[in-house]
């Protein structure tokens, strides 16, 4: 939650925004594993992280994509708006926004968020208990929509 103050002086917790890649190629996911300058530290994850200010929650995945992999991408739909208050593993109350990503080139290098980049094959990912956050739960509920 954000503790905010506003010009009236009135005080409100509000919900983080987030999004989050699913990105796939020839039958495998793209996975960030999370460094030591982050939470859950060297845990699986989906490529994503927190909306900015004067962006599209669009313009964000692109933008986090690029900084934690390197990869351009493409947006190909909005897969799901998670507003679960009590997500699994989560220390916030965040909305994500989660996008399946068509990946493109790779000109770029991972930001300091994360220690190295895996593709996996969906048939044969990574234990729940490597994955951050819920994750896992995210990407296992929408493999259907995605084969």
């Amino acid at each position: 939650m954000i503790d905010c103050t506003f010009e009236n002086g009135n005080k409100a917790n509000l919900r983080h925004v987030v999004v989050d890649a699913i990105c796939l190629k020839d039958n495998q996911i793209l996975l960030v594993k999370r460094s030591a300058k982050v939470l859950q530290t060297g845990k699986f994850a989906l490529p994503g992280g927190f909306l900015n200010r004067d962006e599209t929650t669009e313009q964000a995945v692109i933008r986090e994509l690029k900084e934690e992999t390197g990869y351009n991408g493409k947006i190909v739909k909005l897969l799901k708006v998670l507003d679960d208050p009590n997500r699994e593993n989560e220390d916030r109350q965040n909305v994500s926004f989660i996008y399946q990503i068509e990946v493109g080139d790779k000109d770029g290098q991972s930001d300091t968020e994360v220690s190295s980049i895996h593709w996996f094959d969906l048939d044969n990912l990574p234990p729940k208990e490597d994955f951050a956050f819920d994750h896992y739960n995210i990407l296992t509920s929408n493999l259907d929509k995605l084969k």
